[in-house]
């Protein structure tokens, strides 16, 4: 068993379970002082370079959903599962749009009602996270892609 985050780590969000997943950026460089993900899921429209960790790349295009959306909740899930003993990351380009929008879903897998999932995460997260109306949507209507 993998330790988990630290809760004062860069980027680190704490769902209601107690759970903790880090959301980050690509754009930027892997915080210095925190340890490395054990498991991370990266939403972006093109393959990510190879990284020394189990990842799985979801492709997800800037400002816009999953072309897979049930791929998208078999990953996400699957990531939700691994929280409790893995260091899990969640990341895209800029970190806010695409990453906010699945930790507000990893927040509704976690029992955020989904009408309160973006204010969950814009609240514990980055107050910008989720940044498009379909975004939003995604979010709220998340449980009936299952």
């Amino acid at each position: 068993m993998t330790e988990t985050w630290d809760p004062s780590d860069a980027g680190g969000l704490r769902l209601p379970s107690g759970r903790l997943v880090r959301g980050r950026a690509l754009r930027r460089p892997l915080p210095a002082d925190a340890p490395e993900p054990t498991y991370a899921v990266y939403l972006l429209g093109k393959r990510p370079p190879e990284v020394p960790w189990e990842a799985h790349w979801l492709r997800w295009p800037d400002f816009r959903l999953p072309a897979d959306r049930g791929e998208a909740r078999t990953v996400l899930t699957e990531a939700w599962r691994r929280t409790p003993a893995d260091r899990v990351e969640i990341a895209c380009g800029g970190g806010r749009g695409r990453t906010g929008t699945a930790l507000a879903c990893l927040a509704v897998l976690d029992g955020v009602p989904p009408q309160e999932a973006v204010a969950y995460v814009r609240h514990h997260y980055d107050r910008h996270a989720v940044e498009t109306p379909w975004q939003r949507r995604y979010v709220r209507r998340f449980g009936d892609f299952g």
